[in-house]
């Protein structure tokens, strides 16, 4: 990946945009990005209850197809619960891990209580849960229990007297979000990358590179939405939210995948063997669209793209689940990226993946407006399994 790539996705993953507060990266990286590159008659759409931003080609006329394709932008995060007397920050540690979280540095997000709508950020503090070894239950010593979410809280080295009070004093209240203080960078390996806020940042990198390199081709038959979307690591609200306003044809969620092959105690499960470095992972199953990945994976093939089939079962848990949970008759499928250790302060990519992702898309794309695909062909292209030929040993 080019270095100068690199950085513009380490911007992106390294945005703060926790969960309802997105727009430090749709509105604050991704738009100002995206308006560098911004053709005459397309156009960039907000929204009044979320941050989430959507770049759009325009509209084809009778006969076009729309293809919206979805990433992102909200971020797990960790939120202030309550305030101790001894000046613990008790903490909810949401998606996360509880012993994930212990000795990482934090950023906090506070409202300033003297000028409502402007917002501080607070460096230095750290996630604790036990203080010492020597104050831990014994069978946390030997590794027989686990840390608890309600034991988490941000140590801000408060000392002196009432500490609860000096706390309260900084304006820090019930609900102030906290991320994870690590932007990416190289890993040890070649083509990989490591840090905080792959999921998903990636997703959002992805629509915004699709987008930049459709930008050139003059797209007539298909109307191109590339969406950022909010609100989807606590239940994928926002996405369905733009399914609804622009009602598209066609939905591709891009998420993060695990790394099944390098994931650890899972072997008994039979996963499908996906893994990092070896393309783009396209999900079959769940609600996905046989049609349209048919032409995801005859595209990939003709470009020499790599790609891996993962399975799904009742739900991709992306944001390809979109059109369905708004009631929108929609083909839709999910694509993304193997990573290792989701929702850590250490997620791994490679970068092949990603650019292969944004290709594979771009030529999904470009077929589906130079084919003149239209929805004709996607109500006619479900598959007739009572149609299917015999499979012998003696098939190739």
């Amino acid at each position: 990946m080019p270095e100068g790539q690199f950085e513009f996705m380490r911007e992106v993953l390294g945005a703060p945009s926790p969960v309802g507060m997105e727009g430090a990266m749709t509105l604050g990286v991704l738009e100002p990005y995206i308006r560098d590159f911004l053709p005459d008659g397309w156009t960039l759409h907000h929204f009044r209850g979320n941050a989430g931003l959507v770049v759009d080609s325009g509209s084809t006329g009778d006969g076009g197809l729309s293809v919206m394709i979805i990433g992102h932008a909200d971020k797990i995060r960790l939120q202030v619960r309550s305030i101790g007397k001894d000046g613990k920050i008790w903490v909810d540690s949401d998606s996360f891990l509880a012993c994930t979280l212990i000795g990482h540095e934090v950023l906090l997000y506070s409202e300033d209580p003297n000028a409502p709508g402007e917002y501080r950020v607070l460096e230095g503090g750290t996630i604790e849960a036990l203080g010492a070894i020597h104050f831990s239950d014994p069978k946390l010593r030997a590794g027989t229990k686990g840390i608890k979410k309600e034991q988490l809280y941000l140590e801000l080295q408060v000392h002196g007297e009432d500490r609860k009070r000096q706390i309260e004093r900084l304006g820090i209240k019930a609900g102030d979000p906290i991320l994870l203080n690590r932007k990416i960078r190289p890993g040890f390996s070649p083509d990989t990358f490591y840090g905080a806020y792959l999921d998903n940042g990636l997703g959002c990198f992805v629509v915004a590179e699709v987008a930049r390199l459709l930008a050139d081709e003059n797209l007539g038959h298909v109307r191109f939405l590339g969406a950022a979307a909010s609100h989807e690591e606590i239940g994928r609200f926002g996405s369905r939210v733009l399914a609804q306003e622009f009602r598209p044809d066609v939905v591709i969620g891009i998420d993060v995948s695990h790394d099944y092959e390098a994931a650890p105690n899972v072997t008994d499960k039979r996963l499908t063997p996906i893994e990092m470095g070896k393309g783009l992972t396209l999900s079959s199953g769940s609600i996905t669209s046989a049609y349209l990945n048919t032409l995801y994976a005859s595209v990939a093939r003709e470009h020499g793209i790599p790609l891996q089939q993962k399975a799904a079962g009742r739900d991709t848990g992306t944001d390809a689940m979109a059109a369905v949970f708004a009631s929108i008759d929609a083909a839709a499928t999910s694509i993304g990226f193997p990573i290792r250790n989701m929702h850590t302060i250490s997620e791994t990519g490679h970068t092949r993946d990603v650019l292969a992702a944004i290709h594979a898309t771009v030529e999904l794309i470009k077929h589906l407006d130079r084919a003149n695909v239209t929805t004709q062909d996607f109500r006619e292209g479900h598959p007739r399994l009572d149609q299917a030929s015999e499979l012998t040993s003696d098939s190739e």
